[in-house]
């Protein structure tokens, strides 16, 4: 079931960004963005140094990415007062930890100029936009459900190994939705931090805050490198991280004009690869955590939570380089668990607007199931097969009936 608001077809009235902040939407930006860096951090680190880049140049990798999704979640949420954020491409990041050993750097910068250059004709074209209103809601609901249930699942598979911490923090969060639904993440994420804390699993020592100098890279173009390395990177982002963000919107009741969207993030992408911003792009996972009611219960006042993410992203690009040793201080299991809890509520409202309507259950189902495999084929993440498969199983049942 979609959520509980109506659709939002155009952006509403002004309202006042500094009157619609609460703790409850201050708490889904730090925590969307904790889960964002947490997550796939690591894996732009090994992208960078598959690349051959130097200490400097990772650390303007990092700044880049920032910099990047800062600017354009704070933009697109004050302008359609909608908690849209982006991020960048952690599959794509991925694909190229993989495929940049042996790639020159200023080679590996022109397959990111080219990649951004293809998701910036998407956009333009409007193309994206009307491939994305075409997706019937129930497999748009699917798509999201699948593609948050293996962090969900995450939560509870902590539990063998380090079964104290989210055990603690799932008992935070069960207290928080009983007592005050509002904050329940951030009692969880208080539980979860002053955990680790005590147990002397944060540390913080050779935690230095110093700002991060970009460092410019000219392109090289190499047919092999753009055909081998930067079409499999516009793929990747486009199936796995744009579609996926724009089903999480349409799942959460929020109807942005999709394509200027990605046009804004292509287009950012043009600018920013030359400094190591290889791929931005609309965010899901943790985007869904400024989309459901943890956020606020008031749908129209969620956008705070996309501002308050979209400033702590520009802080952590701004310093980039420490963003390493700060979240490598977070064990795992806090990640893990913290992720998990967080898009409970989400994964529930998914799995909900999937399964409501019968005669596309079967669909949505095969669309779930695909996409929560995690599995890859022709290069191409879970998350495009399972909407190309449910959309065959709602062909194959149209045509029987």
């Amino acid at each position: 079931m979609v959520d509980e608001t109506r659709a939002m077809e155009a952006p509403p009235p002004r309202r006042s960004a500094w009157r619609d902040l609460s703790l409850s939407t201050l708490v889904a930006g730090l925590v969307a963005v904790t889960i964002g860096y947490g997550s796939s951090a690591v894996i732009i680190f090994q992208a960078a140094e598959a690349a051959g880049a130097s200490q400097a140049q990772i650390g303007s990798w990092m700044w880049a990415l920032g910099i990047g999704s800062g600017l354009t979640t704070l933009g697109f949420s004050l302008r359609y007062r909608m908690p849209i954020l982006t991020a960048w491409s952690t599959p794509g990041a991925a694909l190229l930890a993989t495929s940049l050993p042996g790639v020159p750097m200023a080679e590996a910068i022109g397959a990111f100029l080219f990649s951004a250059l293809l998701i910036t004709l998407c956009g333009v074209t409007g193309l994206f936009d009307v491939l994305v209103r075409r997706i019937p809601p129930a497999l748009a609901a699917a798509l999201l459900a699948g593609v948050l249930l293996r962090f969900g699942l995450e939560l509870f598979v902590t539990l063998e190994s380090r079964w104290g911490l989210p055990l603690a923090m799932l008992l935070a969060y069960g207290l928080g939705r009983r007592l005050a639904p509002r904050y329940a993440v951030l009692l969880v994420l208080v539980t979860g931090v002053a955990i680790v804390a005590v147990r002397g699993q944060l540390s913080l020592t050779g935690l230095g805050l110093a700002p991060t100098l970009p460092v410019f890279t000219a392109p090289a173009f190499a047919p092999a490198t753009l055909i081998g390395v930067g079409l499999p990177l516009f793929v990747v982002t486009m199936a796995s991280q744009n579609l996926p963000g724009s089903a999480a919107l349409q799942a959460a009741g929020y109807r942005p004009p999709v394509s200027p969207l990605i046009g804004w993030t292509g287009g950012a992408s043009l600018l920013l690869a030359p400094f190591g911003g290889f791929a931005l792009n609309l965010a899901a996972i943790s985007a869904a955590v400024c989309q459901g009611r943890e956020a606020h219960v008031d749908p129209a006042r969620r956008y705070a939570a996309g501002v308050t993410a979209g400033v702590a992203y520009l802080v952590l690009g701004i310093f980039g380089g420490t963003v390493t040793t700060l979240f490598a201080a977070f064990p795992p299991a806090l990640i893990a668990s913290l992720a998990g809890l967080a898009l409970l509520g989400t994964i529930g409202n998914g799995l909900a607007g999937a399964m409501a309507d019968a005669r596309q259950r079967d669909a949505a189902l095969v669309t779930l199931l695909f996409t929560a495999s995690g599995v890859t084929l022709l290069g191409i993440g879970s998350a495009f097969w399972g909407l190309a498969a449910g959309l065959a199983m709602l062909g194959l049942d149209a045509w029987r009936r």
